[in-house]
């Protein structure tokens, strides 16, 4: 599904993530933690193209980021529903047409519009509140059309970064339930927290970070073996390639 290589950014002298390896199942919830300027947003950036690593490689669905064509970076962005810290909703438009920008952009079909906007808004509980504007909704209501935008072109993959970081307790935790919701539908979900609770209640992998390395897996996974893997022995059998 997804897996850092050895993947190290530097920006200057500042490394901002260095050597980070790590393979992502389909159907994980995996929590990204560790202190402010540990590399975690980077992270993101780098999955969605935003930044090309300074060296080691990033293969999502069998695809490796780096080295796509330009003219291919907006469908690997489809594929992964990407959650911000401060929302990015369009203040002039009302959160059902904020989802339609992602259609529109990706050239879906105006008639399937409707349909794709009531289905994601039911999934967040914003159905009744789908006509109002970003100014007239709460911080929980504000991140869950955050995530219904995401979620808008159906993508495999949902990275969030801080999602409940400005959030009361209560709201928080709605907010983790609809996370759940997400990946009980099969997809997989990438959570970039500082909540311990939050990481407590819900139990998913966690991968923790300081200074830009990954200092700690709970549940390390190992890379699925492919057939560029192995080769035939003399008796004809297979048996792993010596990288």
């Amino acid at each position: 599904m997804l897996e850092f290589n050895d993947v190290t950014k530097r920006f200057g002298d500042i490394e901002a993530v260095s050597e980070v390896s790590f393979y992502v199942e389909p159907g994980e919830l995996v929590f990204i933690t560790g202190p402010s300027g540990a590399g975690k947003t980077t992270l993101l950036r780098l999955l969605i193209r935003e930044f090309l690593p300074t060296s080691g490689k990033i293969i999502f669905d069998g695809r490796e980021v780096q080295k796509l064509k330009r003219r291919d970076v907006p469908k690997l962005r489809q594929s992964i529903g990407s959650v911000l810290q401060d929302y990015k909703l369009l203040g002039e438009r009302t959160i059902g047409e904020n989802a339609e920008v992602a259609l529109a952009v990706c050239g879906v079909a105006k008639k399937d519009w409707e349909e794709r906007v009531d289905q994601v808004m039911s999934l967040v509980g914003l159905s009744e509140r789908s006509d109002l504007f970003p100014s007239q909704l709460s911080g929980g209501e504000l991140q869950r059309a955050a995530i219904a935008r995401a979620l808008i072109l159906n993508p495999s993959l949902i990275f969030a970064d801080e999602p409940t970081g400005n959030l009361d307790d209560k709201t928080a935790e709605g907010i983790m339930d609809l996370f759940s919701k997400i990946k009980q539908e099969g997809k997989t979900v990438l959570i970039s927290t500082h909540n311990k609770g939050i990481m407590d209640k819900h139990r998913g992998r966690i991968l923790r970070f300081e200074a830009g390395k990954l200092v700690e897996d709970s549940d390390p996974k190992q890379r699925p073996q492919s057939e560029d893997d192995e080769v035939e022995s003399d008796n004809g059998k297979k048996k792993k390639k010596k990288k």
